[in-house]
């Protein structure tokens, strides 16, 4: 709980590698992560070099910190392996299908989480790129990724050069819900986002972006309507080449 509750994304990195048999208990201890019927739908691709690093940039907007970070990790839904078990042992696989891919990708993004906690229990710094599903088929044609496997997450790992402050969160009330979903109303909202709107580094946010309030900052700036749009096109078209639709 420590480490959680003390956690911080981390974005600089220092020279020290992370050394492959660290990096290795750590993925095989994530894998006592749960799973959908015990299949294990991810798979990891690890990166280091510079040259592939180079090529995965531009998914993730170039982003300094995949070309900083010792490793680079792309966590992918992965049915593929299934599959191919199944087809080699008199067996008939069912799963280009949507449903499928879900499954796949909540197994993988639970096996992203694991791992996280992990290495940030050890010391080491993560950072979750949440540019992984705006361009994918950008990261399945670098990495080769087959029919079936589809990139969900990306991690950047390394031992911290940095100790940035802890960005806000909000309220358990604003989660959680006794028996039954309680709807939003104006009165809630502004209980649940008065103490984030409050902070001085979201209201600085919103008067560099010249705005009126830090909503608008997401919604016309950071995640427009046009942008979620567009990456949605590409995100069906991807999943439809690699047989998820």
């Amino acid at each position: 709980m420590n480490t959680l509750q003390t956690r911080r994304t981390i974005r600089k990195y220092t020279a020290k590698d992370v050394d492959e048999t660290l990096l290795n208990r750590l993925l095989e201890t994530a894998e006592r992560t749960p799973t959908m019927g015990n299949l294990q739908l991810y798979s990891v691709v690890i990166t280091r070099s510079k040259a592939v690093k180079e090529q995965l940039a531009p998914a993730h907007f170039n982003q300094p910190m995949v070309m900083d970070a010792p490793v680079v990790l792309t966590i992918c839904a992965d049915y593929r392996r299934t599959t191919v078990w199944a087809e080699h042992r008199n067996a008939t696989p069912g799963y280009a299908n949507f449903l499928s891919f879900m499954n796949a990708a909540t197994d993988g993004l639970l096996y992203t989480q694991t791992l996280c906690n992990l290495a940030e229990a050890e010391g080491l710094g993560t950072c979750f790129l949440g540019t992984t599903l705006y361009m994918p088929q950008t990261i399945i044609d670098v990495l080769q990724l087959p029919r079936l496997v589809f990139p969900v997450a990306t991690i950047t790992m390394g031992w911290p050069a940095e100790n940035p402050m802890q960005t806000d969160r909000l309220p358990l009330c604003a989660m959680v819900h006794q028996e039954r979903f309680e709807d939003y109303t104006a009165e809630r909202i502004d209980d649940f986002y008065r103490a984030k709107e409050a902070l001085e580094v979201n209201k600085n946010f919103v008067e560099i972006n010249r705005k009126e309030t830090l909503a608008q900052v997401f919604t016309d700036i950071k995640y427009t309507k046009k942008d979620n749009e567009a990456m949605s096109k590409s995100l069906l078209e991807a999943l439809h080449q690699q047989g998820f639709l």
